[in-house]
């Protein structure tokens, strides 16, 4: 069952909908049902197509409050519990904002199917409309009116007198012509044209261009898919893909939109390569790159970003069609922060069409329906973003410092055997000449090894470097047949005046 799309708190930004307790604001009363037909496009800001809208009326006035909209389920088999659905959330969401609606008003749009005349339309959608008033009357909330937009006209399905609602229909009045109009120009309201205009700006690509993108979508995964799942190239990833959404932002900074929608789009499809494209929507997959791109929120960057977004959506040709719920939410985002919510909406439901999984795009589009203001969320992106920049220099300062100069390594003088009472002497020939110490010799790696020696009870004197290795002790050091018979220990000689007088 599909999911409401649309806002369901006041907004403001009607001029409808302003409040009869400030003197202020400017009122606009809507008495027919023409009337009411041609505000619909002013009150949602875009004209609903294939679509049930519902917008509640609060007071003795009828102030226009909450709306909700969502597209007419093609299975009549579902028309009664999405009534059901619809009526219950729009009365529970208006009562949690502050007040229980008095009263609805009842839109149905769709344009009639192939062979089928707008009358035979009208007809097909009046059970939807018997049992959404239904719904709405179980919840002791009336429903005024109930309208069927279609080809150019308007129905009724609560007046049954010709003379104000023809069973032909009523045209609809020209764009600009109403006073309903006049007062939304005044208040600055832009409406933006259809629903399937707005969602055709983020269609994928189709023909030759979508073959050529599929191909760079598979040259690129077989490259980074399996680095995003090493743990140290993941981060890496993460960089490259993050500088390539700020060099393409550059690109689209320096290329103003162009004023027609089409031509905008295609300028902007120009300023994205296949390969950089494919790149940036699976660098995308990866959840913390996806939340520090959505940190482009506000300022200069924020509509060059909301450019991006929609030009990397377009680019998710099939088979990687669910990819787009990265771009396309973070497309949203930037829209719902910007303070355009109809464009906002529109991007969280393609996002929702892509992957309707996708828990990023619920959570924001529900927020975004509620009424909830952005300023929560970017106050979060902010510290999120300061406290990462300040990890990073914290590290960057700590690689910076240099490390503690090491000590003053100089040669450590091992401290003089001390002498043994009865050390037998050897043969002059055996070492140095007498006055001359003897130097600790290191094994010769040339040498053959000798066998080791059988064990003795001779025990070195104490400040002697007695070697150890696994398996036993080791012969003393001193190559064979260097100072002695291989198989011997080299005689240690006294250092000092008094070996020598000894030997004389």
């Amino acid at each position: 069952m599909t999911q409401p799309d649309e806002s369901l708190s006041p907004s403001a930004s009607s001029a409808s909908s302003a409040s009869s307790s400030e003197p202020d604001a400017q009122l606009v009363s809507l008495r027919t049902a023409a009337e009411l037909a041609d505000a619909l496009p002013y009150l949602m800001g875009f004209q609903p197509t294939d679509s049930i809208v519902l917008l509640a009326l609060h007071g003795a006035r009828g102030r226009f409050g909450g709306r909700l909209r969502l597209g007419i389920p093609a299975n009549t088999d579902e028309w009664a519990d999405v009534s059901d659905q619809l009526a219950e959330t729009l009365v529970t969401s208006c009562t949690r904002h502050g007040t229980r609606p008095d009263g609805i008003v009842l839109y149905l749009c769709q344009e009639p199917r192939a062979g089928e005349t707008a009358v035979q339309a009208v007809e097909r959608l009046r059970p939807l409309a018997q049992s959404l008033r239904v719904a709405c009357g179980r919840l002791e909330v009336p429903v005024y009116e109930a309208l069927c937009l279609s080809d150019g006209r308007f129905w009724s399905y609560c007046c049954p007198d010709e003379r104000c609602c023809p069973a032909e229909g009523t045209p609809l009045a020209l764009p600009g012509t109403t006073v309903m109009a006049a007062a939304a120009t005044y208040a600055g309201i832009q409406v933006r044209g259809s629903l399937r205009d707005m969602e055709a700006r983020y269609a994928p690509f189709t023909g030759a261009r979508a073959v050529e993108q599929e191909t760079a979508f598979h040259e690129a995964a077989a490259d980074l898919i399996p680095r995003i799942l090493i743990r140290g190239e993941s981060e890496t990833v993460r960089r490259e893909t993050l500088a390539l959404i700020g060099l393409v932002r550059d690109r689209f900074q320096e290329t103003p939109a162009a004023p027609a929608r089409k031509e905008a789009d295609a300028r902007d499809d120009a300023l994205v390569s296949p390969d950089e494209a494919a790149m940036i929507v699976l660098g995308l997959q990866d959840r913390v790159t996806r939340d520090q791109a959505a940190e482009w929120m506000e300022g200069p960057s924020a509509p060059v970003m909301l450019r991006v977004w929609r030009a990397l959506a377009r680019r998710c040709v099939t088979p990687y069609g669910e990819h787009a719920a990265a771009p396309l939410t973070l497309a949203g985002w930037v829209a719902w922060s910007l303070g355009d919510h109809p464009e906002a909406r529109v991007a969280f439901g393609q996002a929702l069409h892509a992957d309707p999984d996708y828990l990023f795009a619920q959570l924001l589009h529900r927020a975004c329906n509620e009424g909830m203001d952005p300023e929560l969320l970017r106050r979060c992106l902010r510290q999120e973003r300061d406290a990462r920049e300040t990890r990073q220099a914290r590290e960057a300062a700590r690689t910076a410092t240099p490390a503690p100069a090491a000590p003053d390594a100089s040669p450590v003088t091992a401290p003089a055997p001390a002498p043994r009472a009865a050390a037998p002497e050897a043969p002059a020939a055996d070492g140095p000449p007498a006055g001359v110490p003897e130097q600790l010799a290191l094994p010769d790696p040339a040498a053959d090894p000798a066998p080791a020696p059988a064990p003795t009870a001779d025990v070195p004197p104490q400040g002697a470097l007695a070697s150890t290795a696994p398996g036993g002790p080791r012969r003393p050091s001193g190559p064979a047949g260097a100072n002695g018979p291989a198989g011997k220990a080299a005689t240690r000689r006294r250092v000092g005046q008094r070996g020598a007088r000894g030997r004389r």
